[in-house]
């Protein structure tokens, strides 16, 4: 059974910081890009930011560039997202996904985690 478990959201004030983690089980990432996807209330669910199997290859969507980075750690089978400089808007529920490939929607993707809550207060 493939799972995907995110960890790390919670409630900061704007300006701070957060870091995501995904934690892969089930079976061995490494040929996978990883993609985290948030949704905010009344809202669809967007990608954020991907990252290559490899991870020689991301993407990040214009409102966090400069501000969010991804990374993976194959060993732990695990993706990250550093998330500074944060702001009320980035609240959102935030949910890592899993492809064989690449792509930037979601109905691309196989696998989800559950999502974690991130708050920014202002």
């Amino acid at each position: 059974q493939v799972e995907l478990v995110e960890s790390g959201g919670g409630l900061v004030q704007a300006g701070g910081s957060l870091r995501l983690s995904c934690a892969a089980s089930g079976r061995t990432f490494s040929s996978y890009a990883m993609g985290w996807f948030r949704q905010s209330p009344g809202k669809e669910r967007d990608v954020v930011a991907v990252i290559s199997w490899s991870g020689g290859n991301t993407y990040y969507t214009d409102s966090i560039k400069g501000r969010f980075t991804i990374s993976r750690d194959g060993a732990k089978n695990t993706v990250y997202l550093r998330m500074n400089s944060l702001k009320p808007e980035d609240t959102a529920v935030y949910y890592c996904a899993a492809l064989e490939g690449w792509s930037l929607y979601e109905y691309d993707y196989d696998y989800w985690g559950q999502g974690t809550q991130v708050t920014v207060s202002s």
